[in-house]
């Protein structure tokens, strides 16, 4: 019992049948142990040492150990034991776990398995639980994302949150010989590692400059103004825009950061665009003609082209 209780304290008071057996437990020792309720069933030939409600790792121990040998934590679930409790507001969600592809695993409640090729190649089996590496997990999720938007919006959360880079996010996304959309997908990380860090900003480039020919300016440009250094989102030539936008302020200082951002840049006698989500992923074509109009009042002597969305209108 010494070595059971040492087993459940290292995984967070779960344990399988498969590893109860193989410490010398028998078949007649659980069942004693269920009805005496020292033990309760999370998922067929998986315990949990009390009858309370689980933790979340509780829950992703007992869905690791009901994949089997070989399982790991991945997608979302990766992702969320890496960044840690700061992800609680996700906790209510289904468990995902990864197998080799050759594999099969009955379904369980609050459990989602994956089957992945190469997973044991992607797995720290040394963590607790183990779980598929943290960039893994990142693509992962970008890839089953139901829109190229949320696949931008996964890809930029992850590298806003300092836990990877796109750089690192490139490299693995290089190694992986199957991999869905790879070119768009690699473009995508190559446009963040270039300083587009943002769906917003991401998508200003996308779909507003490139398709209409527009001058694609310079990102994050560096400012300082009253001793103060600010970053401008994209700045061509003397026109800032910025496209951070209110949508985007979780605070009263961010949007105070904004506003300054704005003065010293007039100081500077430089004019500030201020784009909006709206502006960038419904109202691509407009915004386009708009960008394209100050520009040449500015000087620029190109003409914004039409792409296939104008020519339908």
């Amino acid at each position: 019992m010494d070595k059971l209780s040492e087993l459940l304290r290292d995984q967070d008071g779960v344990v399988a049948r498969r590893q109860a057996l193989g410490l010398g437990l028998k078949q007649h020792d659980l069942e004693r142990m269920l009805r005496r309720r020292e033990l309760a069933t999370v998922h067929p030939g998986v315990y949990v040492e009390h009858t309370g409600p689980l933790t979340w790792k509780q829950r992703a121990w007992a869905a690791v150990l009901h994949a089997g040998p070989g399982a790991a934590l991945s997608h979302t679930s990766a992702i969320r034991i890496a960044e840690g409790p700061g992800r609680r507001h996700a906790d209510d969600r289904d468990i995902e776990v990864a197998v080799d592809a050759d594999r099969r695993v009955a379904p369980a409640d609050g459990v989602r398995v994956h089957r992945l090729r190469g997973v044991t190649d992607r797995a720290l089996t040394n963590l607790s639980p183990p779980r598929v590496r943290y960039d893994d997990a990142v693509l992962d999720v970008a890839l089953d994302a139901p829109t190229r938007l949320d696949t931008v919006a996964v890809l930029a959360d992850a590298c806003g949150g300092r836990r990877t880079t796109a750089q690192r996010l490139l490299r693995t996304a290089r190694s992986r010989s199957r991999l869905t959309d790879r070119t768009w997908l690699i473009g995508v990380l190559e446009d963040v590692a270039e300083g587009t860090c943002s769906v917003l900003e991401h998508g200003y480039l996308d779909r507003v400059l490139r398709p209409h020919g527009l001058p694609e300016g310079l990102r994050q440009v560096r400012r300082t103004h009253g001793g103060t250094t600010t970053y401008s989102d994209v700045e061509h030539d003397g026109l800032v825009v910025e496209l951070d936008g209110l949508l985007f302020h979780d605070s009263t200082h961010a949007r105070d950061l904004d506003l300054g951002r704005d003065l010293g840049a007039a100081v500077d006698g430089v004019e500030t665009l201020r784009i909006g989500y709206g502006q960038v992923f419904r109202d691509a074509c407009a915004t386009a003609a708009a960008v394209g109009a100050v520009l040449q009042r500015r000087g620029w002597a190109g003409q914004p082209t039409r792409c296939a969305d104008c020519r339908h209108t």
